[in-house]
């Protein structure tokens, strides 16, 4: 049977051929695809009641939930981008998108993890100005819809939706659904970049559709499946490998909020889990639990992982401790959802040293660092892809999509590695200064242009350093202003108000100066022989 081309086609269908079949678990709350089809028009009939309409682009800022699910595929299935929010990101974070990619609606959880999301999103819309009805400072924000119990002024309540579009009509409904098309942009999920500041990635109905696809495919994904989907749904990962293959595959999702080793060991034993993808930290995690060697783990079948590298004894524990009979490692980025994957078969040692070969509809190469020239078999260079699930480009930038996307459609990874005569390729370096701490991605520039703004700073350099449970964390080193009195406790803080909390750093150095080249620019490569 063909893969639809849409979300919304991808939503109807899944009501049709896996019906009473359970789709969401989440806790006290069983959804099957009918309901959750009958879920997203329900919630599509307000957003459209709302003025949503589309093209329009409608921001989500929640942990993942059940109401994360309907929420972002009813956003979809009227036509208008989806735009995904960290829920690590301050409020400062959450309206410098929901400004810049002018979202019409934003859905929000309030009250996740103890803070005041709402009031965080006013105050930080405040000091852009007066202009806007709905959220002062935010003028194109028709509305905003809170996820959680009790009435807030100048809110829509999420479970009030239906009543809220009791007007719009099912013909209606069905119109705007139909005229989307693959070539649609279904979401803008934004990732940091190396000038400071996040940029959004333009992606395709289709292309979201392709990434889930393959996934799903190599893993052997079907509708007998129970997902843990640990990776947050503003992630492609949670979004696009977890939410969408299950509507494809007809798998039960099982949206974790926040990862719990306990809470997830309970899950995996009691609901049959039988696919897990995860960072390494998660297995790691698991393993470590006094009471894992008496769990029953049998149910598991499928592992994910992404890392550049993997311990080949984390490997073996996973086959032979866990359970798994299918690990499969993958490569990917916000711009090209899934480009390697290893296949059911490799031996432990491909899969724990390489991270597979290019999947259906992306080519892959490795060019030489200086001259571009492609490179041959085990020589390192950058990595490069080139097809269908490339992404469309960066939003209202085109000098940054020039700069990623050369003009023959080879995207720029900006990673360097090989590939061996079997086709496998390895991770063995990166270009960008990007580390990625528990997981999620980390862009020094980010963190440097904000210290830059901090009083009794005069220069900055961020670098990652090896962490044992995070992978890697921030380390800051400051110049300090002549006079100035500075402490580490000042410039943590600084970060930690502004900024998510994967992004601060754990420690600060305070130096006279930072290393520089002949051209002024900063030697990150002896601040790190410096901290080791």
């Amino acid at each position: 049977m063909p893969f639809p081309d849409t979300l919304p086609q991808a939503v109807r269908a899944a009501a049709e051929r896996f019906g009473d079949r359970l789709a969401v678990v989440d806790g006290s709350h069983r959804l099957t695809f009918t309901e959750v089809h009958e879920r997203v028009r329900e919630t599509a009939r307000g957003y459209v009641a709302l003025g949503v309409r589309p093209g329009d682009r409608v921001a989500i800022w929640a942990p993942n939930t059940w109401e994360w699910v309907v929420a972002g595929l009813a956003i979809t299935y009227v036509g208008a981008a989806l735009v995904p929010l960290n829920t690590r990101y301050k409020g400062h974070e959450v309206v410098d998108v929901v400004d810049r990619t002018g979202a019409t609606l934003l859905v929000m959880a309030d009250g996740f993890l103890g803070r005041d999301q709402l009031g965080e999103v006013r105050s930080a819309a405040a000091e852009l100005g007066d202009a806007g009805d709905v959220v002062p400072g935010l003028p194109a924000l028709h509305a905003v819809v809170r996820i959680g119990s009790g009435e807030v002024d100048g809110t829509v309540g999420f479970d009030t939706l239906g009543q809220v579009g009791a007007s719009v009509t099912d013909d209606e409904l069905d119109a705007i659904a139909a005229d989307v098309t693959p070539d649609d942009v279904a979401d803008i999920l934004f990732t940091s970049g190396t000038t400071g500041r996040s940029k959004g990635v333009l992606t395709a109905h289709r292309q979201t559709i392709a990434a889930a696809r393959v996934w799903g495919t190599n893993g052997g994904v079907t509708p007998d499946d129970n997902y843990l989907v640990i990776s947050p749904f503003f992630h492609s990962y949670g979004y696009k490998v977890g939410i969408v293959t299950g509507i494809l595959f007809g798998c039960t999702i099982f949206p974790v909020a926040a990862f719990d080793a306990r809470e997830t060991l309970r899950l995996i034993t009691e609901e049959r889990i039988s696919i897990v993808p995860g960072a390494p930290t998660i297995f790691y995690s698991l393993l470590q639990l006094p009471e894992f060697a008496d769990a029953d783990t049998s149910s598991l079948r499928f592992a994910n992982i992404g890392a550049a590298t993997i311990p080949v004894e984390l490997i073996r524990s996973m086959y032979h401790e866990m359970g798994f009979g299918l690990v499969l490692p993958a490569f990917g980025m916000t711009e090209c959802v899934v480009a390697t994957m290893c296949r059911p078969g490799d031996s432990e040692e491909v899969v724990a040293t390489t991270n597979g070969r290019v999947l259906e509809g992306l080519e892959m190469r490795i060019v030489d660092l200086e001259t571009g020239e492609e490179l041959g078999p085990d020589q390192q260079g950058e990595v490069q892809f080139r097809g269908d699930m490339v992404m469309l480009g960066y939003l209202d930038d085109d000098e940054a999509t020039a700069a990623a996307i050369d003009a023959d459609g080879w995207l720029h990874t900006g990673d360097v590695g090989s590939v061996d005569a079997a086709g496998n390729m390895r991770i063995t370096d990166r270009i960008k200064d990007m580390f990625i701490s528990g997981g999620f991605n980390v862009y020094p520039a980010e963190i440097e242009h904000l210290l830059q703004g901090l009083d009794g700073v005069k220069e900055a350099a961020v670098i990652g350093v090896p962490d044992d449970r995070m992978g890697e964390v921030g380390k800051a080193f400051v110049v300090r202003t002549e006079g100035s009195t500075l402490s580490e406790d000042d410039v943590l803080a600084h970060v930690r108000e502004r900024l998510a909390n994967f992004k601060v750093p754990r420690s600060v150095a305070f130096v006279d100066v930072l290393p520089r080249n002949l051209s002024g620019k900063v030697l990150k490569n002896e601040l790190r022989e410096d901290h080791a």
